[in-house]
This record gives C-alpha cells, sequence and structure tokens, in this order.
C-alpha cells in the first residue's frame, strides 16, 4: 500500500501528470484527459487517498459511469466501506431507479438497482472524475435520495469552476481536488 500524501500534493500530481489535448471534441475545447493520472501509481494513490478523507464520513461510496467506477472502488477499498456503481441507462438489469437528465445536446438517463441494495439512511459520498456543469453529478444526487441515501458531499478529481457547476447542486458540498 501506498503511503497516505497530502491533500495539496495530490492537486500538484494531477496538474504535472494531466494530458490536455486541443479541438477535442470539437473545434475549440481542451480536453482534459486524466487517463494519465489514473494510470500513474503515485497519481492513482494521490487522488485515491485525497477522496477517501472526503468521503471519510461515508458508509458507501457512489461512483458515476465510467471513470467514477475506478474511482469508487478505489476510494471505498481503503475505507472499508461499500462501493455502488451509477450507471448509464440501460446497462442494468430490472428493476431499477432512473433518473433522466439534460445535457447541451439531449438527455441521458443514470439508473441504479431497484433491488438487492438498501440505500435507505445510508451516508453516501458520491465521487467522479470532472465535474463541469453538474447535470451528472445533479442526476446522481437526486436518484441516490429518491432511494433513500443521505447524499452527503461529493468529491471530484477535476473541477471546470467556470462551469457552474458547483452552483447547480448546491448546497451539497463538494471538494475538487484540481480547479481549472
Amino acid at each position: 500500500m501506498t503511503p497516505a500524501r497530502p491533500a495539496a500534493d495530490a492537486a500538484e500530481t494531477i496538474a504535472s501528470l494531466i494530458r490536455e489535448v486541443a479541438d477535442f471534441p470539437t473545434p475549440g475545447v481542451a480536453f482534459k484527459d486524466l487517463t494519465p493520472v489514473f494510470a500513474d501509481a503515485a497519481g492513482l494513490a494521490a487522488i485515491t487517498d485525497a477522496l477517501a478523507r472526503v468521503a471519510a464520513c461515508a458508509d458507501l461510496v457512489a461512483g458515476i459511469d465510467a471513470r467514477g467506477f475506478l474511482l469508487a472502488g478505489a476510494v471505498a477499498a481503503r475505507l472499508g466501506v461499500g462501493a455502488l456503481a451509477v450507471r448509464k441507462g440501460g446497462k442494468l438489469p430490472p428493476p431499477v431507479l432512473s433518473e433522466s437528465y439534460q445535457l447541451e445536446y439531449g438527455h441521458a438517463v443514470l439508473e441504479i438497482p431497484a433491488d438487492g441494495i438498501e440505500l435507505a439512511g445510508r451516508r453516501v459520498v458520491i465521487v467522479d472524475d470532472v465535474l463541469a456543469t453538474g447535470g451528472t453529478l445533479g442526476a446522481t444526487q437526486r436518484l441516490l435520495r429518491r432511494a433513500g441515501a443521505d447524499v452527503v458531499a461529493a468529491g471530484v478529481v477535476l473541477e471546470l469552476a467556470g462551469l457552474g457547476g458547483r452552483a447547480a447542486v448546491a448546497p451539497l458540498p463538494i471538494t475538487g481536488l484540481h480547479l481549472i
């Protein structure tokens, strides 16, 4: 097991490893690729440690499809709690609980199992890779609360602060490890 690193170290590590891809997915967009951060052992350890501090009060860590699964599993293992995968629509067998939400270019659906996992009264922290406009995080929060969970906080690796995501899910406490 890698020793814990200070929270400030997580931001520095992310900044040093993130890859910027010009004009992706459309011209004028500078895509922030976290793949090199996740593939680096020290980078993944720094992120896991920092998000585990955010989720220390939780008894379940929910990760949003798909990179959030990686984060939720690592954080939950570090804390000794369970992990829940919040899936894109159509990926789970019925019955499911689902939540639709708007995207800039259409709509999307997130789902969790309606059977087999008792969420009522559980303290849940949501983790994901990026917070942009807050649509996906907001839909996840609504979905979990409808299932009876107490969503207490969220943690993201990268926050695109200028896109208003934090305001879209207020008053949920959010920790962004690296702000752009």
